[in-house]
């Protein structure tokens, strides 16, 4: 039996990651409830103008920009456009067989200043991209087949290649999309407004409202916490399951011992009776002394062994009870030697 339950144990360490993780997602619903809620964008000014810093806001509005990105593929203007470009083919293994695979051709993005307007003012939203929840959507997405060249096929299976095409993949964040951001609000050196990601406390850019973003976290930090409590217990199930099979088997190998000891020194008592006993070697004493005893009774000699076993020697009255497989003959042996030396 392994000393260690490593089951029980990464269970219970599980259990603490994710306790930690629903009082990390709970701890971010509160703050979000705690920010300020900027319901028009003009107020945003008022409230920057009191010196209350730093000031920590939820706004919302749509996207907009001066100078828009005009993309290739979509059509969408955008503020905010990554394009890649991944050639697949085919390829030959050790194994004589072909398998798929892809390889990155192209990796473009630009962005251009962007804001959020509501209709009352406007406020420009900066880092965007390394905010949480935000994500950038699918523009356009094609697949652009390789050209039928006959040398240019001949050169690439000869190198063990099959060219397939071109898959492309245009993210665009369009004009006009209804975004929520939660950042810290301050005002550049010529008076524009701007939320930004704030030295400590949320950056959130979503599509979702501050109030599904509140119910969201919620939602997960129950998940966690329930999560957590099941592991918990399923560890603790498997570690004290672990520890009374333990005991149990401890306290069986010390009953078996005490058992072998005693049938051992009543033989070993017989044994020595009579003037032939002194006559004997030393190695035959010790063979006269071990008692070839059934393990489970330790009253008759073994005359039969359990088949399923392969190694355990019993009478037969006891092979016909076997339910589990005790300590064999040799383990017996090693036994009685090491409590008589």
């Amino acid at each position: 039996m392994k000393m260690i339950p490593w089951g029980g144990i990464s269970c219970c360490l599980s259990a603490g990651a994710l306790y930690l993780l629903g009082r990390s997602s709970g701890r971010d619903a509160e703050i979000l409830k705690s920010v300020t809620r900027v319901n028009q964008l003009k107020e945003l000014a008022q409230l920057l103008d009191a010196d209350i810093l730093p000031l920590v806001v939820a706004i919302s509005g749509r996207v907009g920009s001066e100078t828009p990105v005009n993309c290739e593929f979509s059509g969408l203007r955008g503020v905010i456009v990554e394009e890649t470009a991944e050639q697949h083919f085919l390829k030959h293994n050790d194994a004589g067989s072909w398998i798929q695979d892809s390889a990155l051709m192209l990796s473009m993005s630009k962005e251009v200043p962007w804001y959020l307007d509501d209709g009352t003012s406007r406020v420009y939203v900066v880092g965007a991209r390394g905010a949480t929840g935000f994500v950038l959507p699918v523009g356009s997405e094609a697949f652009e087949e390789s050209g039928r060249s006959l040398v240019r096929g001949t050169l690439d299976y000869l190198q063990g290649l099959k060219m397939l095409g071109v898959k492309r993949i245009e993210r665009v964040l369009p004009i006009g999309t209804s975004l929520t951001v939660v950042g810290e609000a301050a005002k550049d050196d010529i008076g524009t407004i701007r939320v930004q990601r704030p030295h400590k406390g949320p950056f959130y850019v979503s599509p979702k409202t501050i109030d599904q973003l509140i119910a969201n976290l919620g939602k997960w930090a129950r998940w966690y916490k329930f999560a957590s409590m099941g592991l918990t217990v399923f560890g603790a199930y498997l570690i004290a399951k672990h520890a009374i099979q333990y005991f149990l088997e401890r306290k069986r190998r010390r009953e078996l011992q005490r058992r072998v000891l005693a049938a051992a020194a009543k033989r070993s008592g017989q044994d020595n009776e009579g003037e032939k006993a002194d006559n004997l070697s030393d190695g035959t004493k010790r063979d006269r002394a071990m008692p070839d005893l059934c393990v489970i009774c330790l009253e008759q000699e073994y005359n039969a062994v359990f088949v399923p076993c392969g190694h355990m020697c019993c009478c037969t009255t006891c092979s016909s009870h076997l339910t589990n497989c005790p300590l064999c003959r040799r383990q017996i042996e090693q036994l009685v030697k090491t409590f008589r030396h």
